[in-house]
């Protein structure tokens, strides 16, 4: 029988607590090993839930312990969690998609330890279907995101230009560029795009539009892509989790993720 690869999570909100009850409840050569979150009483009460009853762990006792470490944080967690993890020969399941943009530093450290990293697709679909159309010449990659106002809340971009969100009677831009300057503007926003740029032309090249739209109770993506394949578009509304800023298949995505890793039969690129 093969040996169990045991996870560590970095992060117990939604999308963390989504999916250590996915490892807790079984998934094929993966074991929940342990996680870890900022707010530990928090975390611990969480964890004592499980049937498992799995340990709570420093980071670094994570990244001793676990073969492959899931990032459910923040982008400046991230900065902090990537280095050890890759520096320690982990693998590592990235959600803040945003914080991977010009950080080939990461990808090279992970090379030179013979490790991987791996993001979700997130709230997101069509993935499979951009990496092929760039494997050929991309002439656009655009994407345009609805977000009711409160799934923008406290967004680096909405601080700094003073943006009243409760004054929005009606579908109002609120950001218009590049990925790179999204995930920074957005960095809990739009990891959507994110994805988008490393599994297509890149984060300069893929541009994104965001609006604030009242009243709307799904968050909304379209995706258009056009190159020498054809043209390709995809549009999903996902109903927001419990935390308004994500939605429900941003974990789901992710525990698809984890059972690709251990299944015979894998479907898509």
């Amino acid at each position: 029988m093969a040996k169990l690869r045991d996870v560590g999570l970095c992060g117990l909100g939604v999308i963390g607590r989504a999916v250590c009850r996915a490892l807790d409840a079984g998934i094929p050569g993966l074991r929940l090993g342990g996680a870890m979150t900022k707010r530990r009483a928090e975390g611990e009460a969480f964890l004592a839930t499980l049937p498992s009853a799995p340990p709570f762990l420093p980071l670094e006792d994570l990244i001793a312990t676990c073969d492959l470490i899931v990032e459910a944080s923040t982008q400046a967690h991230l900065a902090e969690i990537a280095p050890k993890v890759l520096g320690a020969g982990r693998d590592l399941v990235v959600l803040s998609g945003g914080g991977l943009l010009g950080r080939a530093d990461w990808v090279s450290l992970a090379e030179a330890n013979r490790c991987r990293i791996y993001v979700p697709s997130g709230a997101i679909a069509g993935l499979d279907g951009v990496k092929g159309a760039s494997v050929g010449a991309v002439t656009s990659v655009t994407m345009e995101t609805r977000k009711p106002p409160r799934g923008l809340a406290g967004a680096p971009w909405i601080v700094q230009h003073e943006i009243d969100l409760d004054a929005i009677t009606k579908e109002t831009l609120i950001f218009e560029g590049p990925a790179t300057e999204a995930c920074r503007a957005f960095p809990a926003n739009v990891n959507v795009v994110a994805a988008l740029s490393l599994a297509g032309i890149g984060p300069d090249r893929t541009r994104i539009k965001i609006y604030a739209v009242p009243g709307l109770e799904r968050n909304q993506h379209r995706v258009t892509i056009e190159g020498e394949f054809g043209r390709l578009s995809v549009e999903l509304e996902n109903v927001p989790s419990e935390n308004p800023k994500t939605g429900k298949l941003s974990y789901l995505s992710t525990i698809a993720l984890l059972r690709q890793l251990g299944a015979s039969l894998v479907v898509g690129t």
